[in-house]
């Protein structure tokens, strides 16, 4: 694989968010003669991007000693004079293997999980799974919009079920020519349900008050004529407040003959 050095180089030192970062030690070995070889390790600040596994000798480094590209290989980890020792491995019978040792058991298993995920051909799998589940979701989407919808067939259910109609509203009953409680005569008036689920009969309006001095045919005082012959509220215009000054009129007119009483019983 032939690569631009300088570009490289920069992309592994711009603001781009590395995908992991650490140091690691790096295994090298070297030959004397043909006859033996001595291993060390070198510690190295590692940054992944992507695919790329770039190594600096420190980590305010500007450029990199080195770069592992992560295609056709397998992270696993291995057998070292060194704790916590992992490789990268190519599939290639001459290709060179990168033994890396981390600093403790939680950094290993984070390095070898993201190097493990880092490769174009982990992605093309991730992208394939990911495409088969859409798949699957737009068809059940599409069997979901053409079965019929189980909202409408229960509210068919619904109004076929006559316990389950909705209630109508009753209309006013009109007691001694006056809407009664709970009726839509009043406003803000309800009737409150029973037991059994059904609305019960709001209680009546108390009977008209009777002056003491009255008939007992039961005829107004001649006082409360005229606030007794009509009332100012009708069942098609009900206002409380109406209401309440036309009752309190038989109150008024009771309190001024007892103050009138009292005056003459004073003098």
């Amino acid at each position: 694989m032939k690569l631009n050095e300088r570009s490289v180089a920069h992309y592994a030192t711009c603001d781009s968010p590395a995908d992991h970062a650490g140091f690691l030690r790096k295994r090298v070995e070297r030959h004397h003669h043909h006859t033996h070889h001595t291993t060390s390790y070198q510690r190295r600040w590692f940054v992944l991007k992507g695919n790329l596994l770039f190594y600096f000798e420190e980590r305010e480094s500007r450029e990199p000693m080195g770069l592992v590209v992560l295609e056709g290989c397998t992270v696993e980890l291995c057998e070292a004079a060194e704790e916590f020792a992992f490789a990268i491995r190519f599939d290639d019978a001459g290709a060179k293997a990168y033994v890396l040792v981390a600093d403790g058991q939680a950094a290993m298993e984070a390095w070898v999980k993201a190097l493990s995920r880092a490769s174009f051909d982990y992605m093309r799998l991730v992208v394939r799974e990911l495409e088969k589940q859409l798949e699957e979701a737009c068809k059940s989407l599409a069997a979901c919009r053409k079965s019929p919808r189980r909202s409408s067939s229960g509210r068919k259910r619904h109004l076929s079920n006559p316990a389950l109609l909705p209630v109508q509203e009753k209309p006013a009953v009109l007691e001694n020519g006056y809407c009664t409680w709970g009726s839509s005569g009043v406003p803000g008036a309800t009737s409150s349900p029973d037991r059994d689920g059904g609305y019960s009969k709001p209680p009546p309006l108390p009977p008209r008050r009777r002056s003491a001095t009255g008939s007992a045919a039961g005829s107004p005082a001649p006082g409360l004529s005229l606030a007794l012959q009509e009332s100012p509220v009708s069942p098609e215009t009900a206002c409380f407040s109406k209401l309440h000054n036309w009752y309190g009129q038989e109150i008024a007119v009771l309190r001024r003959e007892w103050l009138e009483r009292q005056q003459r019983g004073n003098l």
